[in-house]
């Protein structure tokens, strides 16, 4: 027995049934300690040609606390969440010149994993790429392409994924919604950029996927919450408006026209339509999916046979289905049954997050795929890459599981527009109407099955802006899909293009 539990300064317990005993102390539950941050900082080096990069890396978990008011009397702050960060600072940097970065990717239910290790990050996954698949354990090098090179870098993950969890106790349900989300990743920021005194640097947000409708939403939010002006929103394969690509909605045939130039790339990356270039076949399918396809989707049976006779044979062949089918589809063709038909008579599935990739049919009958071949491709080198480096390299332990894609997450809550479209895209307009520096840059991926190029460009083509703020507007694409950077030959030229995004959107020297 130890000197202190034997101390007689210590009154002892009563006894259970005393007089003296509490019975409310004897029945209450302990209060779990309140949390508090757990970061972890490594210094690094990484070598950018001539140059080598001195940087501080943290990682861990931050807590976000909400103010709690009653009866109009401030009542304190409580902890609801601990969000998962990681960030990259350059040593010895001026802030006042010196950009940051916040990234994060979608889902909703995706952690920020692959932004971080496959296109910005200072250490990248060699995961291999089409017919060229590295196999397990994979690798983790330097990438001195890496975003770095001109920003700090802060990566996020919202709640429910990676390591970012509701304090104990707490309802990590409250979060997976749309509002919460924008909010909760809108805190984290402001919080970071107030302690480390980066108010006066540029800030940039690069947002992937359903981090697209996060960052212009983000964007907007920023600005009008805490006053936090942005130079620079970069949206990779973007979806701001949701009805755009929605097939479930049986009387919205807008999803069906704003597909049809991805199918058809993905035919002429599969050998459906010869030697003919790729900007000849997406020049046709854009030109049919903008003018003759709507007409023909709108007349329904009013259509005459020749009519949608002609109709049926472009659509197989700029598809590349047979006309059989394209016919049976009553000439609207569903994304997930594309990817499972294309190639149907090979016993292949067509990859939707990337269509480059192929993958053996579970069944050669099933209307759709039982998985998509391009996400089975990435899951495993992401995986171990991430789960090695934060613990050997950034020193971070932490017996939690890393969601990369979380189903915690569903069903998620778009109560906020209920009765309408889920679509950002006024969101973004407020931001670049009350921001006139805001400059955004969009990346397609010509191959991208989740969010096609063409549906994107649609919702910027109506966006109701003057010419002047479009002109902030910038557009890059690659032939490549969702997660362009898994293609070498992109990640190296999407790294230089958003490296010169940020130099020329900061307005100062880098």
């Amino acid at each position: 027995m130890s000197d202190e539990s034997s101390s007689t300064d210590e009154k002892p317990s009563a006894p259970s049934g005393s007089e003296d005993a509490d019975p409310k102390a004897v029945d209450a539950a302990p209060k779990p300690p309140d949390p508090v941050d757990d970061l972890v900082t490594t210094q690094h080096t990484l070598k950018v040609g001539r140059r080598r990069l001195r940087y501080t890396a943290t990682t861990g978990r931050v807590v976000l606390r909400e103010e709690e008011h009653k009866d109009g009397t401030f009542g304190g702050h409580k902890a609801r969440a601990e969000l998962s960060v990681t960030s990259y600072v350059l040593d010895d940097a001026e802030a006042r010149t010196r950009p940051v970065t916040f990234a994060f990717n979608g889902g909703p239910g995706s952690s920020s994993v692959w932004l971080h290790l496959g296109l910005l990050g200072p250490r990248r996954v060699v995961s291999g790429d089409v017919g060229a698949l590295e196999p397990p354990p994979y690798d983790l090098v330097d990438n001195p392409e890496s975003l770095l090179a001109v920003s700090d870098l802060v990566f996020i993950d919202p709640m429910s994924t990676g390591y970012s969890r509701a304090v104990e106790g707490g309802k990590p349900g409250e979060y997976h919604g749309y509002q919460k989300d924008i909010e909760s990743v809108g805190e984290l920021i402001r919080l970071w950029t107030s302690r480390h005194g980066r108010w006066m640097s540029p800030k940039f947000i690069v947002g992937e996927s359903y981090g697209t409708l996060r960052g212009a939403a983000l964007a907007e939010h920023l600005q009008s919450r805490y006053g936090m002006y942005l130079n620079g929103l970069v949206l990779i394969s973007s979806v701001l408006d949701l009805s755009s690509i929605d097939f479930e909605n049986q009387r919205n045939d807008r999803a069906h026209a704003l597909y049809l130039p991805t199918y058809a790339a993905v035919a002429h990356f599969h050998g459906k339509h010869g030697r003919r270039p790729l900007r000849s076949v997406l020049d046709e399918a854009q030109e049919y999916a903008v003018r003759d396809y709507p007409w023909v989707l709108s007349r329904g049976h009013r259509l005459t046979s020749a009519e949608r006779a002609a109709a049926v044979s472009t659509l197989a062949r700029l598809s590349g289905l047979t006309e059989d089918y394209v016919d049976r589809a009553d000439l609207r063709i569903e994304h997930w049954r594309y990817f499972t038909e294309l190639l149907r008579d090979e016993r292949l599935t067509v990859g939707r997050l990337d269509a480059r990739f192929t993958g053996p049919a579970a069944a050669a009958i099933a209307e759709n795929m039982d998985a998509d071949p391009s996400h089975d491709a990435i899951t495993g080198p992401y995986a171990a890459a991430w789960n090695h480096y934060v613990r050997d390299e950034l020193g971070y332990g932490s017996d939690l599981h890393y969601e990369q894609i979380s189903r915690l997450v569903h069903p998620w809550s778009f109560k906020d527009f209920e009765g309408r479209p889920v679509d950002v895209s006024p969101k973004l307009e407020r931001a670049m109407r009350q921001n006139p520096h805001l400059r955004v840059h969009i990346a397609y991926g010509y191959y991208d099955g989740a969010t096609p190029h063409f549906a994107a460009e649609d919702v910027v083509a109506h966006l109701r802006l003057p010419v002047e703020r479009l002109a902030n507007i910038e557009h890059a694409y690659y032939e490549a899909g969702h997660m362009m950077y898994v293609h070498e030959p992109s990640r190296v030229r999407q790294s230089k293009d958003l490296a010169d995004f940020v130099v020329r959107s900061s307005g100062r020297d880098t």
